[in-house]
């Protein structure tokens, strides 16, 4: 399962499995932000399931689905400050990756939201949702 950093307290990546989550704790992720709706494919792992492996793991689990029509969703401001949480380490998934990169320059403020879209860039996220 390829890991992108985006900073040093966030993470993102593409749909996990129920079997990644211990491989993630023992990577030291302490967070689980799901930004993948449910039911967007039928082999996708449910929500629910991510989460009870979270719960077993110890890592706190955050639903915060979004998709092109309600992005950037009900909270940004609030997933921005988790995605900054010095006290955590995040990983954020939806299907591909590029939904959580999308969120993350959303959440920047205007001083380092050009270093944030330059490090997603260099990774390969296409930006058009944050940059609309």
């Amino acid at each position: 399962m390829p890991l992108f950093a985006l900073s040093d307290t966030l993470s993102v990546a593409a749909q996990i499995s129920v079997d990644d989550v211990s491989v993630l704790r023992a990577q030291g992720f302490t967070v689980i932000v799901c930004n993948r709706p449910d039911g967007e494919v039928s082999d996708q792992p449910k929500m629910d399931d991510i989460e009870a492996a979270c719960a077993a793991e110890g890592i706190l689990f955050i639903r915060y689905p979004v998709t092109a029509i309600d992005f950037p969703g009900p909270d940004l401001q609030g997933l921005g400050a988790l995605f900054d949480d010095p006290a955590q380490r995040v990983l954020a998934y939806c299907r591909t990756g590029t939904r959580c990169a999308n969120l993350w320059i959303a959440s920047r403020d205007q001083d380092s939201v050009s270093d944030a879209v330059r490090a997603a860039r260099e990774i390969g996220f296409d930006l058009g949702m944050a940059l609309r």
